[in-house]
């Protein structure tokens, strides 16, 4: 399968599967990334956005496709290291049934308040929650996100008990936090960048451990008093189980030289991402040790999705 294999692929156009809608964060950077990938190698990129299930249905479809090289899919933590143990039944095993390529980005969260928000800081709510247990509501785009995750962990360490509102992704739940009919939004920088540029949201804090160029003035949880609080996610192409050595190793090749140029790193910092890149086995190292991360944290919360 060697060389022959190599020269030949691709001999037709590559179907990149983003597992969420058009429009959000790991839609942007997918386009982005294959947008690149194309000016250097004249591959020809189709975006196929597949949503729902948390993902599952896009990293399902490529994990039942071909492995040829040309169905590959844009996986994230929720999907690849969450969701095993949050689903009784995942339709894919996210180790065995695909093959990691290459890691792309990370992001940070941000917990978001509407302009207006009488809560100021991290301290207001925490403080508000303590006085009155379950009075605060925060939303995430969803059961088991690692917005919603992230939280659990935020509210062990501080103590205090939140209200969690999951919605169905995050149009709606921004909308409601602007008109204040929720407190909190919880979401991947990304994705609520827009957004508070524009002022309609203002942020708390940031869940990486360094602040975020974008957000100078948002501290991070961990320097509002909860040393070493971290919660990010991560982003990552992968294809199916057994795919060939020599197009696993172009592409890796390719997707770190595009993550490379000064354009792609810019275009993924002004949207609060970290490039990452990085070679398949740190790649699956990262999805083996994030199951068991995250495993942890979703059965202590008691999280559950049949």
């Amino acid at each position: 399968m060697g060389s022959a294999h190599a020269q030949a692929w691709p001999n037709k156009p590559i179907r990149f599967v983003v597992p969420f809608p058009a429009g959000g964060g790991t839609d942007l950077i997918g386009r982005e990334l294959t947008q690149k990938m194309t000016e250097a190698t004249k591959w020809n990129f189709v975006i196929d956005n597949r949503p729902g299930s948390g993902g599952n249905i896009g990293i399902d479809n490529v994990a039942k496709s071909p492995p040829d090289g040309h169905s590959l899919v844009l996986g994230q933590t929720s999907n690849l290291a969450i969701n095993a143990t949050l689903y009784d039944k995942l339709p894919y095993d996210p180790v065995k049934d695909l093959t990691p390529i290459s890691l792309v980005a990370s992001a940070p969260l941000t917990l978001v308040v509407a302009t207006n928000s009488k809560y100021r800081t991290l301290s207001d709510i925490v403080a508000a929650s303590k006085a009155k247990p379950g009075s605060i509501n925060f939303a995430t785009s969803g059961n088991g996100t690692v917005a919603h995750l992230a939280m659990e962990l935020f509210q062990r360490e501080a103590g205090i008990k939140l209200m969690h509102i999951p919605y169905k992704g995050a149009a709606q739940g921004i909308n409601d936090v602007m008109s204040e009919r929720v407190e909190v939004y919880v979401s991947s920088i990304p994705t609520l960048l827009g957004h508070i540029k524009n002022g309609k949201l203002r942020p708390l804090v940031v869940t990486s451990l360094k602040r975020v160029d974008d957000l100078p003035d948002a501290p991070t949880i961990a320097e509002s008093g909860y040393k070493g609080f971290e919660a990010v996610t991560w982003f990552g192409v992968l294809g199916p189980a057994n795919l060939p050595a020599d197009v696993v190793g172009r592409l890796n090749t390719e997707i770190n030289k595009a993550l490379q140029t000064p354009a792609l790193q810019k275009q993924l910092s002004d949207q609060g991402a970290d490039v990452l890149g990085g070679s398949p086995e740190q790649f699956g190292k990262l999805i083996r040790d994030d199951i068991v991360r995250w495993g942890k944290v979703v059965k202590d919360s008691g999280a559950k999705i049949d």
